[in-house]
């Protein structure tokens, strides 16, 4: 059985005008033709996974039967062999090496740093001003992220860099993926910066790590972890290009999504305020003073919103190679094919989600949660490509709001309505809020 075309194919470009006009409305229109539906990107024909179950299949079932797809091929130049675009053996050989950096007892630690980056933030704030919320939660990210990564005074160097260059990388990295190769050699002033910002994070990512590994120590940061890491059956440990590639990866998928779900929810809280009334309730009973970590396991309600904003602004596609013949759903996937899964449009499936565009954290209740099938949430990706970070990134979340809800609320500016724009997921621009002491106005 082979899988139905989707409507709307060009000739030469395929669905290629059509996915990057449409995007969101796009993938998702494509469940109403099948489980599996085939797309043309140019003259590539892509499989596209369009239910949870078969998306269970790809992700971690048959996962081993998969590899890191077409779009990926495009970040090696500049991201190398790291934990994102490494695949097989060598992939799994990494992954062992690189969790111990993400275990509970390193989170409690790095728990400390995000508490300590976001009261600097909020405690920067004055009240009746306006703030760039999203420029406010990027530069966050970064912050932790790097503060994690690099411990030293000389780790402040690579951070300071980060937050000047990451953001290019990522916009112009996904611009280049979804491009003809010929763009990326074009004389344009968009390659030369990102050229530039790459050559840059090089630079310093290489003189941070010569400079760690000629200590020695442990400093309580990831980097101290890579480059004390042995692989069980040698005993060898990584070079200096691998622990960049891992550092880079790391920085790279560790801070987008991270940020984009920071700022997000703040505006989704301030849109409803009904959970925003939940939110505070629960934070002025738990709280007896500054989050910690120890606090996370009783603050049900601040975990389902952050989960439900990670549901409602996750990353659009993910893509991936069949290494074999594959049948899913009946239909034969052939070996070197590619295969499109789209978080985003499983998370807005209405066959998964009760209307699914309203913001409703109360579906991550115990009692409605279970009902949500397997492979229809997706927000870190799943099986043994889950993004190794996730409890990293979703304890940053949770620990952020708390921090920023218990002192302030964060109001909308009248007039002036936040923008979409795209990358690999839906980013806020403009999402101008004004900061207000919380105390006064529960009065």
């Amino acid at each position: 059985m082979s899988a139905p075309v989707a409507p709307g194919r060009w000739p030469l470009l395929g669905h290629t005008p059509a996915m990057l006009r449409r995007r969101f409305a796009f993938t998702s229109a494509l469940r109403e033709h099948g489980d599996i539906v085939t797309i043309f990107l140019g003259p590539m024909r892509v499989h596209v996974v369009t239910s949870p179950s078969l998306t269970h299949e790809v992700l971690v079932a048959k996962g081993g039967s998969f590899s890191k797809g077409a779009m990926f091929d495009k970040f090696a130049p500049y991201l190398g062999n790291g934990l994102l675009l490494s695949n097989g053996k060598f992939h799994l050989r990494q992954r062992r090496l690189i969790q111990p950096a993400f275990h509970r007892d390193r989170i409690a630690r790095y728990a400390t740093t995000m508490v300590s980056a976001a009261t600097e933030l909020t405690d920067s704030w004055r009240a009746g001003e306006v703030r760039a919320v999203e420029e406010d939660m990027q530069a966050l990210a970064v912050t932790i992220v790097g503060e994690a990564l690099f411990s030293t005074d000389i780790g402040k160097r690579a951070i300071a860099e980060a937050r000047r260059s990451i953001f290019l990388v990522i916009k112009q990295g996904m611009a280049r993926a979804l491009s003809p190769g010929i763009v990326e050699r074009l004389p344009l002033r968009a390659n030369r910066e990102f050229d530039e910002a790459i050559a840059r994070m090089r630079a310093i990512g290489m003189e941070v790590i010569a400079d760690s590994r000629e200590g020695g120590a442990d400093h309580g940061d990831v980097l101290s972890m890579l480059l004390l890491a042995q692989h069980e059956d040698t005993g060898a440990g990584m070079t200096d290009r691998q622990v960049y590639d891992e550092v880079l990866t790391l920085l790279t998928a560790g801070i987008e999504t991270t940020a984009l779900a920071l700022a997000w929810v703040f505006h989704e809280v301030a849109a409803h305020p009904d959970v925003e009334r939940k939110l505070h309730a629960e934070l002025d009973e738990v709280l007896e003073g500054p989050v910690t970590f120890a606090d996370i396991p009783r603050l049900t309600y601040t975990a389902r919103v952050v989960d439900e904003v990670l549901r409602m602004y996750p990353v659009w596609i993910l893509m991936r190679r069949a290494l074999t013949d594959v049948e899913l759903g009946g239909v034969r996937i052939p070996e070197g094919a590619e295969v499109i899964v789209s978080p985003h449009a499983l998370h807005f499936d209405p066959d998964s989600y009760e209307d699914p565009h309203r913001f409703d954290p109360d579906r991550w209740s115990p009692a409605r949660a279970k009902d949500i099938p397997k492979g229809a949430f997706i927000p870190f990706g799943a099986g043994t490509r889950q993004c190794v970070g996730n409890v990293f990134a979703r304890t940053e979340i949770i620990i952020t709001l708390a921090t920023v809800a218990a002192k302030w609320w964060l109001v909308p500016v009248p007039g002036k309505p936040v923008k979409m724009k795209f990358t690999s997921a839906a980013y806020p621009d403009g999402l101008l809020m004004t900061v207000t002491p919380r105390t006064p106005r529960e009065q």
